[in-house]
């Protein structure tokens, strides 16, 4: 078959068999002392290695950046070593995959933070919205503000957590500057009410995202550096008076980066699709990858639209050869949302391919 989404592409220096990527999805099975991955994580990792490229699951670059329980880290080395197991499986298998690089920001409890302390944020804002504690969902807690000196310390900590993926085995990493976390927090203002160089203005409130980019490829070359970003969402309770006027800039400096790709959420996080984002996308010139609620059909309308990449969430959960059944237009197994988040074997590894079928 010829169809475009099962067509091999070069994104930066990372060469994919085909346009259909593995979307970040948080599971809660990492251990939740330690913030390592286990055996389980190879195998679910390893099922869904056909996928183009596969983005990990959200991993905090801090126990600062921590904000649900059982998520993994990548920034000791016994995560290092962890992480290794799970790239050494999916290489091995023919597959590529990048490690999502992550800080919550506000979106975090105060039981889940080094020694009980508050989250940390551009400005003391709840967020208004529930974590994932060992007590259950709970209210996040409210942040403090980040002291200008301090943000230092946050570039730090994503430049080392790249060092970590290099070393881990990993095909590239992708920031994670979407949906309502420190990033995001940073770049609309309903979060960001800061008086400093990182508020205020556009220019100021985007300083942080680009300031964590230079860090990153500082490590990795631009090629193995991804970037998601979610103009239009309001997930985890940020919002933003003008999204275009905030993010139009900010997708044509992208331009200078030459990242391997922009990853976007087009429209409300896991809802409904905004048409504005095909304004910004026009602004970006690089390689860009949509993601939100696409199915076989709009993958393909989309990708003649010059669409670059697709990134399918939900499906992949309980179809590890996703590609394949996309590409048979076989039927797909539902989730057992019961098992999304947190458990073991059930809902993770235990989903019948169409050869087990």
């Amino acid at each position: 078959m010829t169809d475009a989404l099962f067509t091999p592409l070069t994104a930066g220096k990372i060469e994919l068999a085909n346009r259909v990527v593995m979307a970040p999805l948080t599971r809660n099975r990492a251990d939740d002392e330690t913030g390592e991955v286990n055996d389980l994580h190879v195998e679910y990792y390893r099922q869904r290695a056909s996928a183009g490229l596969i983005i990990t699951e959200a991993t905090q670059i801090s126990p600062e950046g921590k904000g649900y329980i059982q998520t993994p880290g990548i920034h000791t080395d016994q995560q290092i070593a962890a992480w290794k197991k799970v790239t050494d499986a999916v290489h091995a298998e023919g597959g590529k995959i990048v490690v999502q690089l992550w800080h919550v920001g506000r979106i975090s409890h105060t039981s889940i933070q080094p020694a009980d302390q508050a989250p940390v944020a551009p400005s003391a804002i709840s967020a208004g919205v529930k974590t994932f504690t060992k007590n259950g969902f709970e209210d996040t807690s409210t942040p403090r503000a980040l002291e200008t000196d301090e943000i230092r310390r946050v570039i730090e900590d994503f430049a080392h957590a790249t060092r970590c993926a290099k070393a881990a085995g990993f095909d590239g990493v992708e920031v994670h500057g979407a949906n309502g976390y420190l990033l995001d927090q940073f770049l609309k203002d309903g979060a960001n009410q800061r008086d400093d160089r990182y508020g205020g203005s556009v220019e100021n409130r985007t300083r942080l995202l680009f300031e964590v980019l230079d860090a990153v490829i500082a490590e990795w070359d631009a090629g193995h550096v991804g970037l998601r970003l979610s103009p239009f969402s309001n997930a985890n309770g940020v919002s933003d008076s003008d999204p275009m006027a905030t993010f139009s800039p900010v997708f044509e400096r992208l331009n200078e980066y030459k990242l391997s790709y922009l990853h976007v959420v087009e429209g409300q996080t896991g809802g409904e699709r905004d048409g504005q984002f095909d304004a910004l996308r026009s602004l970006f010139k690089g390689t860009y990858m949509g993601n939100n609620g696409y199915d076989y059909d709009l993958a393909e309308k989309r990708l003649s639209d010059g669409v670059d990449l697709v990134a399918f969430g939900r499906p992949f959960i309980a179809n590890p050869d996703l590609v394949e059944r996309l590409h048979q237009g076989a039927p797909l197994n539902e989730g057992d949302q019961d098992t999304f988040y947190g458990g073991g074997e059930k809902g993770y590894t235990d989903y019948p391919t169409l050869t087990a079928a």
